[in-house]
């Protein structure tokens, strides 16, 4: 019997790379989907290349934007400096609908794919606010699949799987590592500079050493101005 077919949304950061690790354990054909949307830099799509190689991902195919055109975002307007202090509310690290485009395409693949099943990597404990990471949000997206796609109309439910939902980024690091994942491989910094070396002050660099640290386990991140990991 052949496997299950997944799309599995890979970024190159922590969480993505454990997702797919997770999607693989439970036995799907793994097909990585990222995107080349006009964020501050490529190091993330590099690393997203070395993660879908290292855990066997089917095919990884990258989806060229130009989410710049729209702007609002730290991460897409290089005149908004991304914050290195915790903020309130919702940062200006988000990016305006993103995850919706990125789902919607994830989902026209998974139907030229003949997938029913769709793997996301967002999380609602361990996170920075972004609207497009809680439950009802995925719930919402996968009703809709359902209701905008030949796959749905024709009985062929569509699912949003988004297993790291209630995780801790501690209890994530630990699950990956469990299942072989290699975090030298990721990249999670909003600001990393080409070589994937990462700032350190950024809201994604903080609750990446968090977990890492409240996992007891060794973060191998290099920083910008260090030769080794922390």
């Amino acid at each position: 019997m052949s496997k299950k077919k997944a799309v599995v949304l890979l970024s190159g950061g922590l969480d993505s790379a454990t997702v797919l690790a997770m999607a693989n354990q439970d036995g799907y054909e793994c097909y990585a989907l990222g995107f080349d949307y006009g964020q501050r830099h490529s190091a993330e799509l590099i690393a997203a290349q070395r993660v879908a190689a290292d855990l066997g991902a089917e095919e990884h195919k990258v989806v060229k934007l130009d989410l710049r055109v729209i702007g609002g975002s730290a991460l897409t307007d290089d005149s908004i400096a991304v914050p290195e202090e915790e903020t309130s509310g919702i940062p200006i690290t988000y990016v305006p609908a993103r995850n919706t485009v990125f789902l919607s395409i994830a989902l026209g693949w998974a139907e030229v794919l003949g997938a029913q099943d769709i793997f996301v990597g967002v999380n609602a404990v361990d996170y920075s606010g972004y609207p497009d990471c809680r439950p009802e949000y995925i719930d919402a997206f996968e009703k809709m699949a359902n209701l905008a796609t030949r796959a749905g109309v024709e009985g062929k439910k569509l699912t949003i799987h988004a297993p790291l939902m209630n995780m801790s980024k501690a209890d994530i690091v630990k699950r990956g590592t469990e299942l072989g994942v290699d975090y030298s491989l990721t990249v999670s910094c909003y600001q990393a500079q080409p070589s994937g070396a990462a700032c350190g002050r950024c809201d994604s660099c903080r609750l990446r050493a968090a977990g890492f640290a409240e996992a007891g386990l060794e973060d191998p991140t290099i920083y910008a101005g260090s030769t080794g990991g922390s």
